[in-house]
């Protein structure tokens, strides 16, 4: 088949990868981003990922460097993720599908996961099981870390693991399933991880004003009877979005650590809070 002039020297279907060699390669993945670079980003370890599986598929050396020089191109996807695109491309790389096709459906698959990912994983998975950990850590039970990085875990490499699997046994096919699910799969758990991350926000952030106003027996209590009257943990989410509005207009994280050491010790110096 020819793709920008390229025609494979052996056009014969490969044999298939067996299990053995897909949880191989699942393995490898987890090297991704270990030669990460603002140039092709994941590209030299989504190449490592892949490349036994390429050695099985092209016995042909100019094939294989073919194939090899396209897999070096820019790419960035969710590192837990990539195992559905690998197993996609080496289903057709191993039916010498056009390396045009080849290259668009790694293109356009690599954005949607990064998304998709990113709401599953860190806004939705991390919160729960990091909240749930650290609830147990901070009554003092030893195994909150461990129950923590347990079940995230649990989660990660089934999710990776059966994803080579699926998106070697469906190929193409697996690309409309994907369409049709991913605007409601990423809508849900992007929910999902701002309810949690509202929780923990009301939990964990203490921000609360000490201050009350006296006038002759008349007391008003500012934070009691005006701030919590108008929204419980009102300051704690205030100074959250605060913080994360600052964050997103490219203020460095170690400043706004530093900001909320300065803001916590000037409202205590000051008896406010």
């Amino acid at each position: 088949m020819e793709s920008n002039g390229y025609k494979y020297e052996d056009t014969t279907e490969a044999t298939e990868l067996n299990s053995k060699q897909l949880r191989h390669l699942a393995w490898r993945s987890l090297l991704l981003q270990a030669s990460f670079n603002y140039e092709r980003m994941q590209a030299a370890g989504w190449l490592y990922s892949i490349l036994p599986g390429l050695r099985h598929i092209h016995k042909d050396k100019k094939d294989l460097s073919k194939s090899m020089k396209d897999h070096m191109e820019f790419f960035n996807t969710h590192p837990f993720l990539v195992t559905f695109i690998m197993g996609i491309i080496l289903a057709m790389e191993q039916k010498k599908e056009d390396r045009e096709a080849i290259r668009g459906i790694k293109v356009a698959t690599m954005g949607p996961l990064g998304g998709i990912g990113d709401a599953m994983f860190f806004l939705t998975l991390l919160p729960i099981t990091a909240s749930i950990g650290a609830s147990l850590a901070v009554e003092g039970n030893v195994l909150g870390p461990f129950v923590f990085l347990i079940m995230f875990n649990v989660i990660h490499f089934g999710v990776r693991f059966g994803l080579m699997g699926y998106g070697y046994r469906t190929g193409v096919k697996a690309i409309a399933k994907l369409k049709e699910g991913t605007k409601h799969v990423s809508r849900a758990a992007s929910i999902v991880g701002l309810t949690v991350v509202g929780g923990l926000i009301a939990t964990y952030v203490s921000f609360n004003i000490d201050y009350a106003w006296v006038s002759g027996e008349a007391e008003l209590n500012v934070q009691t009877d005006i701030l919590d009257q108008i929204m419980p943990a009102l300051l704690p989410l205030a100074y959250t979005l605060l913080v994360y509005w600052l964050l997103k207009k490219g203020r460095s994280p170690i400043a706004l650590i530093g900001l909320t050491v300065v803001v916590g010790l000037l409202g205590s110096f000051l008896g406010v809070m």
